[in-house]
């Protein structure tokens, strides 16, 4: 039976929706130093043995995100150095074109293999999460993807949900979106190794995965943050156990030693942070490098050396850096931006008589997925078919706005846009409420101004809006002590945010001053802290705002999750649609928010 979504509203969900060269020696090189017959084939009539070291073209991207369309906005760009060291920025995106990409990288390299490291899906626009993110694995069938990780949103929807896009089958509620057919599935593996179900513990899909051709054998190992039920609905995690990730690749390291494979890619959705944020930014370049930083760099230190090269993600970075390993010697750590911007093009230089990776043979660079090149006819099929389906939803005018509304900075435009709506919808349940409060991994986009398709300039459509705030989270309404409401200002720049801050955008009201020049807790200015141009009381209660993840703890607020007399109010975007409907139309735009709240010394 066919299941077409329904106009106007999106099913209610208790989840969400969810360069550097390392180098110094080719394998040429390397080939040229050994004796003739180590190097050159043993020739027979007819027949050519294959000789000592082959090179291995290894593709890989991550935090796709079911962008199959082209980005918009800051989201749809990369930046990139100059020869004389200005920077530009270029667009890039849109699985039509990084479809092409990949198979013109992939000609006359007979040995390649192409992976992914993680979320894939979840927080995707209307075209895919719309669909329960059934377009964007067809997508990556098509790309001929062969493996990937896990990451934290592919598991938004829960585990099950997860089996379901790994082995096909309809939707369980909604059914087959097309009378007839069925939805197959993924054509590739996704690794789980640290996803432990809680009752068996075992993997919950498959921990790792080996690449085969021609006596040619590469292990791939992939493992998501362990701090996944961190950054996730606790609804999305439970039942599930998520265990260290050095731990768990180096317990697969040597089952796969044992079975005769001794080269391996760890796919670790985990990621870190350049200095640079331009793609192509050397950070192994001789006194000018400055490498990375965050929480991969501790696994890939510490990962087993039989590990090979990393292919990461998760903060949305552009890198290819090298780590040394515990023995000392460089290692390969690489990450493709997100919404398939990039990809990366690693080179593994395979050695038959030891069946290992020359390890001085590695080289590695990202490059951009250019909108210049001819879009992919199947991708562009594709897109059109789901668009059609979505469109009766998706074309809706939501809103009219009079210019870009960026989700840049440390405090954005479109986040305090989003916290408006949430504490105006928070005063329709209850006139008592006093702010909101909107966490920053929640708001995936920008508004546009610019035409995109038919729409006229200025127009917000449904689809905009929906990847904006794709996760289905309720806003909720709870009670606060006024020395809660401090600590979780203080929670932004402490503990699980301490290293990579969390600054919470604020309804209008609410102004402090941010410190970044100092450390830990005193970087939240507590006698700067205004509601309304009053001081906030320790003793007072007040009545707080917040998405549902938030409400529950999420993002290491742990104070937001001891809130009392609870409310629970309906959908984020139907509040953010409710509050542009109101506050904007096509002779009255909305004026994008001064994102002045927050004052920020640096």
């Amino acid at each position: 039976m066919s299941a077409t979504p329904q106009p106007y509203h999106r099913r209610r969900r208790t989840t969400r929706l969810l360069a550097a060269a390392a180098g110094v020696a080719t394998a040429g090189a390397l080939v040229a130093a050994l004796p003739a017959a180590a190097g050159e084939s043993a020739k027979k009539p007819g027949h050519q043995r294959p000789g000592r070291y082959q090179d291995v073209q290894l593709l890989s991207f991550n935090d796709l995100h079911g962008n199959l369309e082209p980005p918009s906005g800051s989201s749809g760009r990369v930046t990139e150095i100059q020869e004389d060291g200005s920077t530009r920025t270029v667009d890039a995106g849109g699985v039509e074109y990084l479809a092409t990409h990949l198979r013109q990288a992939r000609k006359g390299n007979p040995y390649s293999v192409t992976a992914a490291g993680g979320d894939m899906v979840g927080a995707s626009p209307l075209i895919s999460g719309l669909f329960h993110d059934e377009p964007t694995i067809e997508a990556l069938n098509k790309l001929d993807l062969d493996v990937t990780s896990v990451g934290n949103h592919e598991f938004d929807e829960g585990a099950k949900e997860l089996g379901r896009l790994q082995r096909g089958g309809c939707h369980p509620t909604d059914g087959c979106y097309v009378e007839g057919r069925k939805f197959k599935g993924a054509d590739f593996p996704y690794l789980a190794a640290n996803v432990l179900d809680e009752k068996t513990r075992k993997p919950v899909l498959k921990p790792y995965w080996v690449w085969k051709k021609n006596g040619v054998k590469i292990g791939f190992i992939g493992v998501t943050l362990e701090d996944t039920p961190g950054v996730v609905s606790a609804e999305g995690v439970k039942g599930l156990k998520f265990k260290d990730e050095v731990e768990t690749i180096d317990k697969y390291a040597k089952e796969l030693e044992k079975q005769g494979v001794k080269s391996v890619v760890a796919l670790v959705h985990e990621g870190g942070l350049p200095a640079s944020q331009a793609y192509n930014y050397d950070c192994d370049a001789p006194g000018g490098g400055d490498g990375i930083s965050g929480p991969v760099v501790d696994i890939a230190k510490n990962v087993t050396p039989k590990v090979d090269a990393l292919v990461t993600g998760h903060t949305h970075a552009a890198y290819a850096c090298t780590v040394d390993d515990p023995s000392g010697k460089p290692r390969t750590v690489t990450s493709a931006a997100s919404f398939g911007r990039l990809y990366t093009d690693t080179t593994l230089t395979y050695d038959r008589w030891t069946g290992d990776i020359a390890r001085t043979a590695v080289a590695s660079a990202n490059h951009v997925v250019t909108r210049d090149v001819d879009r992919a006819p199947d991708m562009t099929g594709l897109i059109t078919r789901w668009n059609a389906l979505a469109a009766p939803i998706g074309n809706k005018p939501i809103g009219y706005i009079s210019g870009d509304i960026s989700n840049a900075g440390t405090e954005s435009p479109v986040g305090d846009l989003i916290a408006d709506a949430q504490l105006a919808y928070g005063k329709e349940l209850d006139p008592e409420t006093d702010l909101a409060l909107m966490n920053p991994g929640g708001i995936r986009a920008p508004l546009t101004y610019a035409a995109k398709g038919t729409e006229g300039d200025g127009v917000v459509t449904y689809a905009e809006g929906f990847t904006v705030q794709p996760f289905a989270n309720t806003v909720n309404l709870q009670d606060y002590t006024g020395a809660q409401l401090v600590q979780v200002l203080k929670e932004q720049v402490t503990g699980v945010n301490e290293a990579s801050p969390k600054v919470l955008q604020v309804s209008s009201g609410l102004t402090y001053t941010l410190d970044l020049t100092k450390s830990g807790a005193d970087r939240v200015v507590t006698g700067s802290i205004r509601l309304n141009g009053a001081a906030i009381d320790p003793a007072a209660t007040y009545r707080v705002a917040s998405n549902s993840f938030l409400a529950g703890g999420g993002d290491g607020f742990t104070t937001l999750g001891q809130g009392t007399n609870d409310l629970v109010g309906d959908d984020d975007l139907a509040a953010l649609e409710k509050y542009l409907l109101a506050n904007s139309s096509a002779a009255n735009p909305l004026a994008p928010p001064a994102a002045n709240r927050i004052t920020i010394v640096r």
